[in-house]
């Protein structure tokens, strides 16, 4: 299973170098490499109308952002990430600080 590199990651602030959204900015959502799109916050909003229904007596028309090709985006500045798996446990044994103990001393 080969995996899709790709410039974007989730949580990238990002700005939209062309197409119809071009010149706005925010932060990426998600990021669907298969498709090779990205959501954005607040970029290429959709309406979609829902029905009426239990959680939505009055039924409603929704706003929820819409994919933009990735090409189309150019990052601005990096998420703080956050790292994941076994590598961080060790990184955190490793920044302990060791106290030498001398020869014959008591511990209170």
């Amino acid at each position: 299973m080969n995996r899709i590199k790709l410039h974007v990651r989730k949580g990238d602030n990002v700005e939209v170098i062309s197409g119809n959204f071009r010149g706005s900015s925010g932060k990426v959502l998600e990021v669907i490499a298969r498709k090779q799109r990205v959501l954005i916050e607040g970029v290429r909003l959709i309406k979609k109308h829902l029905k009426k229904s239990q959680d939505n007596p009055q039924g409603k028309i929704a706003e929820r952002e819409g994919p933009i090709h990735i090409s189309n985006v150019r990052v601005l500045e990096r998420g703080e990430r956050v790292a994941k798996g076994k590598g961080s446990k060790k990184k955190e044994k490793a920044t302990k600080e060791k106290t030498p103990k001398s020869k014959g001393a008591k511990e209170e």
